[in-house]
């Protein structure tokens, strides 16, 4: 017979060895690919079994962190190990598309930054490949895993702001004087690099450092922030695809660049409520902190939310906060909580918290918006037949 003690006392190793184990490959290894892959380290029963990546030094460093891990310089060599469970695709935004796919199709699960993809076109093929296929698709939006969004969500639900026919939120920081890179400083594969695009270019060293703000490899700044910007509101107010999209920026300051740093977004929402973003990468910098803020503009109250804490404000009663709530351990803590989704996810084949679709929603609100703003038109979606119209 079991002492009751003797039998607490094996609960830590029978849960331990039911645990999966999961080897994880991490596709494009620069500073985001390879913080997200430290993070998944924390996790006792992954291993970084291989790193791909281009560019040496960015392999170099990565495979230092992750001692034991193979080399790889071609993706698709990766994708062919039978050993890996799941790969973190960190690479620049072009790319996204197309090996998302190719990892599918090698049946390894995967966690893809955002944004999801560069088209409207592409994100219609990739949600169509996930919803064929047995695989976990988590995206990089991580606010949707962040315990400070949740808690915003359930303000929202249970009608504290009445309401909602309008969410503003704003991004400002500084890119303006930042002086074009003009060295890559070390070995590149630079026509592997430029990969499924069909233009190609000399080697470029501020193209290589600076790629999201090149319309060859992404959409500007507008997407790189807006994807986590537009999935949040789309979080707090239970929201679907944007019924139409409307732009309107100023021309690019930054030498070089071809996107615009400030930008104003507005979409519309078949849920009754509009979604206005405004980024500005020409305004003075802030802590991090302070950075971001989304206005939810309720009828009975207005609710702030940023990245480390929420505010609800009632009326009548606006210069104290009626609601407040804070993070447990901070927005920087919201990666661990996505990757922590991620791998449960792997090992027990449920739903994550940000698949494809979810990622692809948030994506498609600025892909109509630089459409918006290249065509200088409203920019439609059609739900049913899954393509943007003008109008």
């Amino acid at each position: 017979m079991i002492r009751r003690r003797d039998f607490l006392s094996l609960i830590p190793l029978v849960a331990a060895s039911q645990t999966k184990p999961v080897r994880l490959g991490v596709i494009g290894s620069g500073s985001r690919g390879t913080f997200v892959m430290t993070v998944f380290q924390k996790d006792p029963a992954l291993k970084v079994h291989a790193i791909c990546d281009v560019f040496e030094p960015n392999l170099e460093n990565a495979l230092s962190k992750a001692p034991g891990a193979k080399a790889y310089r071609d993706y698709r060599k990766l994708l062919d190990d039978p050993e890996i469970d799941a790969v973190l695709i960190a690479t620049p935004e072009h790319w996204h598309h197309r090996q998302v796919l190719d990892a599918i199709a090698a049946g390894k699960d995967v966690y893809v930054e955002k944004p999801l993809c560069q088209t409207p076109e592409q994100g219609v093929e990739l949600v169509r490949a996930e919803k064929a296929s047995n695989r976990i698709i988590q995206t990089g939006m991580q606010r949707r895993s962040y315990d400070l969004y949740l808690e915003g969500r359930k303000v929202v639900a249970a009608g504290e702001l009445g309401k909602v026919r309008m969410v503003r939120s704003w991004w400002l920081n500084n890119y303006v004087d930042n002086k074009p890179a003009t060295s890559v400083n070390g070995k590149l594969d630079w026509e592997q690099w430029q990969g499924p695009l069909t233009q190609r270019r000399p080697l470029d060293p501020d193209r290589f450092r600076n790629w999201r703000n090149y319309t060859e490899y992404a959409g500007g700044i507008v997407a790189d922030q807006g994807a986590h910007v537009f999935d949040g509101i789309h979080l707090l107010m239970n929201a679907s695809y944007p019924l139409a999209v409307t732009a309107a920026a100023g021309k690019p300051h930054r030498q070089g660049f071809d996107t615009p740093e400030s930008v104003v977004v507005t979409a519309e929402y078949p849920e009754d409520f509009i979604g206005v973003f405004t980024i500005n990468y020409a305004a003075m910098k802030y802590k991090s902190r302070n950075d971001q803020l989304n206005h939810l503009d309720g009828d009975a109250a207005r609710m702030d939310i940023g990245r480390e804490s929420l505010n609800v404000y009632r009326q009548g009663a606006e210069e104290t906060a009626a609601i407040t709530k804070t993070s447990a351990k901070g927005f920087g803590f919201a990666t661990d909580l996505h990757v922590q989704n991620f791998l449960e996810c792997v090992r027990t084949r449920q739903r994550p918290t940000a698949p494809m679709e979810l990622g692809f929603q948030a994506a498609i609100v600025t892909q109509m918006a630089n459409l918006s703003l290249k065509s200088g038109r409203r920019i439609r979606w059609d739900a049913k037949a899954q393509k943007v119209m003008a109008g």
